[in-house]
């Protein structure tokens, strides 16, 4: 398939009369750039005002979002929305060493399992590595600790995400992608997740749930606008 690939993409070179190698250098050096694009002014704020944006769009977008002081009150606040929403006290959640160390023991009447999602499992539990001030968006990408399962079957899915992790653009959260994984590595998978999954194609009528969950239920942590950046 490499040698397909490079025939197609060297007639594609000669047509345009770059030579066999010109494109190649022209894509690697724009790549290497990291160049960024329009970015809304909105974003570029305090970073308490950031946090303040990214809670304000994401309920635009249908998400639900709590704020509680520290990573401990974490179980709590589940355990209370499950309540809310009358859903079962059963979830699903990803491995991540940080959301294993939460005090579960304190909700004993709340189910914890975990690994990828099930056809059964109607509530999923996630962290997230960043999200986006400007259209209070997620970033979650893949790996041992967050199977992107947990984000797409389940129809109720909570994110756990610290304030702190919180970015002004898209631009951002690529930049905290690349340095979480090292210059030209990147997950099999990044997601953007902005809001419940929706759908508007059957008479414009707004659907949720169509493609995914058709809850999104982020819990806040430590909203401090003096708080550092992992």
């Amino acid at each position: 398939m490499s040698e397909a690939r490079e025939q197609v993409l060297g007639a594609l070179r000669r047509s345009l009369r770059r030579g066999d190698t010109a494109g190649t250098s022209a894509t690697a050096s724009r790549l290497a750039e990291h160049r960024r694009n329009l970015i809304p002014a909105r974003a570029d704020l305090p970073r308490a005002e950031q946090v303040a944006l990214f809670e304000t769009w994401a309920v635009r977008q249908a998400a639900s979002v709590v704020r509680v002081s520290d990573a401990a009150a974490v179980p709590g606040a589940l355990a209370a929305f499950l309540k809310a929403e009358n859903l079962p006290a059963e979830v699903r959640m990803a491995p991540d060493p940080e959301l294993e160390a939460l005090p579960w023991r304190d909700q004993p009447m709340l189910t914890v399992t975990k690994g990828p999602a099930r056809d059964s499992d109607a509530v999923s539990l996630t962290g997230a590595l960043a999200g986006i001030a400007e259209t209070g968006t997620l970033l979650l990408h893949s790996g041992p600790a967050g199977p992107t399962s947990l984000n797409f079957l389940p129809e109720t899915h909570v994110v756990v995400l610290s304030a702190n992790r919180i970015v002004a653009s898209y631009e951002d959260g690529w930049d905290i992608l690349r340095a979480r994984f090292g210059e030209g590595t990147l997950p099999r998978t990044v997601n953007y997740i902005t809001g419940p999954s929706r759908t508007a194609d059957i008479e414009q009528t707004i659907q949720l749930g169509a493609h995914g969950p058709r809850r999104l239920h982020i819990i806040l942590v430590g909203a401090n606008a003096d708080a550092e950046r992992d």
